[in-house]
């Protein structure tokens, strides 16, 4: 496979990587690329322990970076920072238009504009069509599949791979930029793609390829210091309770039939499991007997997880509106 060599070079004043134009300098790098290796570039390598589990014998993750990167295509770069094939760019500091701070007093003449970034308009908010009313909203609002749907015909030319590759993308950016936009995108498109209940049958492949992309990318985490994520805490709080509904939905649309993406799930689940102690079925002890050192018993209920159960005060309600739209709780007989 042939590759094009782009070449550029710094440029301190504007503190950005410009396009190298001079030719004798684009021929006298073409002809020493060994060269830079030796002028303080650290060849990238990354290591794992082997399969029979000796760490003195590592072996390269050849194939982790083709699997973070594989959808991201020039399309997509194009498309989310409006640059050509030669110069792609942005900053911690590049935005999407609703993600830019609102400062009340302060237009945009008032300062320079950082780069704007064109991600696909993943909007939470409506997941329905225009003119939707009634159980077609609020069904389309339960499950978001016809947003997916949407997404991918309207946005992404039918190609539900464009959706991958803007995954990809973001994470990359948050975890090389701290940019705050992309993490941004990144949360709202897991926050479609794992509320969708049709689409599960209906899109197999593509949830089989997200699930391996998220297990992969949440590996790689903590290959910044600190950790991008605290998935024992708080951190991870958005994910762990968008992977307990996906789940939910898993177990309810394949029920016991064999699924791909019911496999996928488990690989990731299994993966979080023993590495970050999450439990994503509901299938654990809420109530039991617990023995003190005095010997005492006394039984003890977890409460904590109700809000991701949907049980206690958290469990759906459902309120007769009567005639006029009012709680029947709240009518009187002067209404």
């Amino acid at each position: 496979m042939a590759y094009d060599l782009i070449i550029k070079k710094w440029n301190a004043e504007k503190e950005e990587l410009v396009a190298e134009t001079d030719q004798p300098a684009l021929l006298h790098w073409r002809a020493n690329l060994g060269s830079i290796w030796k002028e303080g570039l650290t060849p990238y390598r990354q290591s794992a322990a082997t399969a029979t589990g000796n760490e003195a014998e590592p072996v390269e993750e050849k194939h982790d970076w083709t699997d973070l990167t594989d959808s991201i295509t020039e399309g997509v770069l194009s498309r989310i920072t409006g640059g050509s094939s030669d110069d792609w760019t942005l900053t911690s500091a590049s935005s999407a238009k609703q993600d830019m701070e609102d400062i009340p007093g302060l237009s945009t003449e008032d300062f320079e504009p950082e780069q704007e970034l064109r991600f696909l308009p993943v909007n939470l908010k409506q997941t329905w069509r225009e003119g939707a009313v009634g159980r077609e909203r609020t069904e389309a609002a339960q499950d978001r599949s016809w947003a997916l749907g949407d997404l991918v015909g309207t946005h992404c030319r039918g190609e539900e791979s464009e959706i991958v590759g803007e995954m990809q993308f973001t994470f990359l950016m948050v975890l090389t930029l701290a940019n705050y936009s992309c993490l941004e995108q990144w949360k709202r498109i897991l926050g479609l793609v794992f509320t969708c209940k049709a689409a599960l049958t209906e899109r197999s492949g593509f949830y089989v390829k997200v699930l391996k992309v998220l297990k992969l990318q949440l590996q790689h985490c903590n290959d910044v210091d600190g950790g991008l994520f605290d998935l024992s805490d708080e951190g991870g709080a958005l994910l762990k309770q968008l992977l307990k509904q996906f789940r939910r939905a898993v177990d309810d649309i394949f029920r016991e039939e064999e699924s791909t993406v019911k496999n996928e799930l488990e690989e990731l689940e299994s993966y979080l499991r023993s590495q970050h102690g999450w439990e994503l079925s509901d299938s654990y002890v809420r109530k039991g007997m617990l023995e003190l050192e005095d010997g005492e018993q006394v039984e003890m209920e977890i409460n904590d997880l109700e809000g991701e159960d949907e049980r206690g005060e958290y469990a759906p309600v459902i309120v007769d509106l009567g005639g006029h739209g009012h709680s029947v709780d709240d009518t009187t007989n002067g209404d």
